[in-house]
């Protein structure tokens, strides 16, 4: 009898363990549901309003609503009922200390840790009770990867191209000396990016120039105090950009895909992408190039096109997505009004300016009017704001909103 009742008393013990640690998992589950939603908010939240990001702010809230779909699931309903805040041990700990956050960046990378970091939990835990949800939370934390790289290399691209509004692309067929005397006179105008192109070039050439162009733009940067020094692109060609110590490549839409080239090349060279829809723009922002080039926008003396870029496209990206974008194709400056209005900030030219009487004159001037065209939008937007603050500030408006 006294056997029996031992018996009993033990199994009792392990079933009270078992309840314990069942209830520990739901906590878990709780918990972690809560911390992940509050981090992705904050990402949406940076997203939309420091970087202006409509594209990357509108991934984030997709996601932030797929997970609040899962959480409202009935068999998840057990991690509210068993939340307890009251006897949470870690409520109260604290870590000596923090890294520090002073840059838009920092509370990025944080929250994006915390998102992945708590999904995880999400994911390892919910095997135990709801397997059923186990492969939807795995499939999200990958997506927070993948929105973590586009947000901080659209935050590190924003600040590495903050100054250049123009991309001068430059054939290699010229005489050497002809060559370096055009390099030198868009660097003197304020060039700060030259892409070399140049299909029908064999690469000992295109790898010539490319080192020849590289080491006049590193002189003259050493030569001029306050310039920085003129980023130097490939087009097409990842194996000659890295070989000939070019600062990135430009890739088309049958390259190398952004992700092998990374590979190749390494994290700090930048990869541009061709994008000639919204949907491949996009793309790319997610694949991790550092800035895009769409188009054609106009006929070009330079190469045929069977179809242009339209009003929307242009339109579209502008508004959309925050990476840095150079229109592109047949840009001169008597067509450039267009451009801008549509919300293009960035142009990459050829012929208009390399074949020009004067390169240097003719970069200056497109840089200028790009730069007034949009002073001039800058001030009729804080126009617009300052009219519909006062607007909203009145007492008549004021009243009809408390309505």
């Amino acid at each position: 009898m006294a056997s029996r009742k031992g018996e009993s008393s033990e199994m009792e013990e392990i079933e009270s363990e078992k309840d314990d640690s069942g209830v520990g998992i739901w906590r878990t589950l709780d918990a972690s549901a809560n911390r992940s939603a509050e981090a992705v908010r904050v990402l949406e939240d940076i997203l939309r309003f420091c970087l202006d990001d409509a594209f990357l702010s509108q991934e984030a809230k997709a996601i932030r609503h797929e997970l609040a779909i899962i959480f409202s699931r009935e068999d998840l309903q057990a991690r509210i009922r068993l939340r307890d805040v009251l006897r949470d041990v870690g409520v109260s700990t604290t870590v000596a200390k923090t890294p520090p956050r002073t840059e838009i960046k920092h509370v990025v990378a944080a929250n994006a840790a915390r998102a992945s970091q708590s999904i995880r939990s999400l994911e390892e835990c919910s095997r135990l009770v709801v397997p059923a949800v186990t492969t939807a939370f795995e499939q999200l934390r990958y997506r927070i990867y993948t929105l973590e790289k586009a947000a901080m290399t659209t935050i590190i691209s924003e600040n590495r191209l903050a100054d250049i509004s123009l991309c001068v692309l430059l054939d290699v067929d010229r005489p050497k000396t002809e060559f370096k005397t055009l390099v030198g006179q868009l660097l003197a105008a304020g060039v700060n990016m030259i892409q070399l192109r140049d299909k029908k070039a064999n690469t000992s050439l295109l790898c010539e120039r490319t080192k020849t162009i590289t080491q006049q733009a590193r002189q003259y940067a050493e030569s001029t105090t306050g310039k920085r020094r003129c980023i130097v692109l490939v087009n097409d060609r990842a194996d000659v950009a890295v070989a000939a110590n070019a600062d990135g490549v430009h890739l088309g839409e049958t390259d190398l895909p952004v992700n092998l080239a990374r590979k190749v090349c390494g994290h700090e060279f930048i990869i541009g992408r061709t994008a000639h829809s919204i949907a491949e723009a996009k793309q790319a922002v997610l694949d991790g190039a550092d800035y895009l080039g769409v188009g054609p926008c106009y006929p070009s003396n330079t190469k045929q096109f069977k179809e242009f870029a339209t009003d929307t496209f242009l339109r579209d990206v502008s508004e959309e997505i925050r990476l840095p974008v150079f229109a592109i194709g047949g840009i001169t400056s008597d067509n450039l009004d267009r451009l801008v209005r549509l919300g293009v900030k960035r142009v990459a030219i050829a012929s208009s300016i390399t074949d020009a009487a004067d390169p240097g004159e003719e970069s200056r001037l497109i840089c200028s009017l790009l730069s007034a065209t949009q002073g001039n939008q800058s001030q009729e937007t804080a126009s617009v704001s300052e009219q519909q603050i006062v607007q909203f500030a009145s007492p008549q408006t004021a009243n009809s909103r408390s309505k």
